[in-house]
């Protein structure tokens, strides 16, 4: 009984310091996230799995409601992964556009920051334009309109191709797809308050195409070329 005893405690010590380990590297460090929707096609693919660096920007300590010291600040130009500002409990991800004091705009589907065309060429020629849909473009001008930096706001008629010029607010981010066509981002919700956000993807550990019929799918819809490159 001795015997069994102490190969009981021996398992249950080996287990559960296991578990501790993996919790905290999973608040702390790393966490698997999984792309679910197009909005990031061209970069990211519905079925890639990704491991989402949380110390980066300051990962947050269980129950306390605090963050770490986070490495450095979001910069433009970075893919995030942050808590969505509508559904909690939503882990979204797209590209940082505009950060605290940036003046952003769009004419035509080409994006201009401080008065400059911004060069993105992580967004494919075809994914730029969005088709104008009524409800969203009333989004837009009803979160936009009293953040407009212009004097004409009662003409203001914003559409996903062309809005703006907007100041972002401190302490806050603007977000955006890199498939424009299809992504529901700070055009429609507004600002990104920066402490939605999570942490940066890493690497592409696996990805997997389930809407491509192929022969052992385990195997042959595995997309190999992308296994363990980094999202940029």
């Amino acid at each position: 009984m001795r015997a069994l005893a102490r190969w009981i405690w021996d398992w249950t010590k080996t287990i559960t310091i296991a578990l501790v380990i993996w919790f905290a590297f999973s608040t702390f460090i790393l966490q698997a996230f999984r792309i679910p929707s197009s909005s990031m096609e061209g970069t990211l693919l519905i079925g890639d799995v990704l491991y989402v660096n949380k110390m980066l920007y300051g990962a947050e300590v269980p129950l306390l409601g605090k963050r770490l010291p986070a490495i450095r600040e979001p910069r433009r130009g970075d893919i995030l992964v942050f808590d969505s500002v509508e559904e909690a409990g939503l882990k979204v991800v797209k590209r940082l556009i505009g950060v605290a004091g940036d003046t952003i705009a769009m004419h035509n589907g080409v994006l201009e920051r401080n008065g400059t065309a911004v060069d993105e060429p992580w967004v494919l020629p075809g994914n730029r334009h969005m088709e104008t849909d009524l409800a969203g473009a009333a989004k837009m001008r009803q979160w936009q309109t009293p953040r407009l930096r212009r004097a004409d706001r009662g003409a203001y008629s914003p559409d996903p191709d062309n809005w703006g010029p907007l100041v972002v607010p401190p302490d806050s981010l603007f977000m955006m797809g890199d498939n424009r066509r299809e992504s529901y981002d700070s055009r429609f919700w507004g600002f990104l308050p920066r402490a939605n956000v999570r942490g940066r993807p890493l690497v592409v550990y696996f990805s997997f195409d389930a809407d491509t019929y192929k022969p052992l799918p385990f195997l042959t819809n595995i997309r190999w070329r992308r296994l363990f490159t980094a999202p940029r």
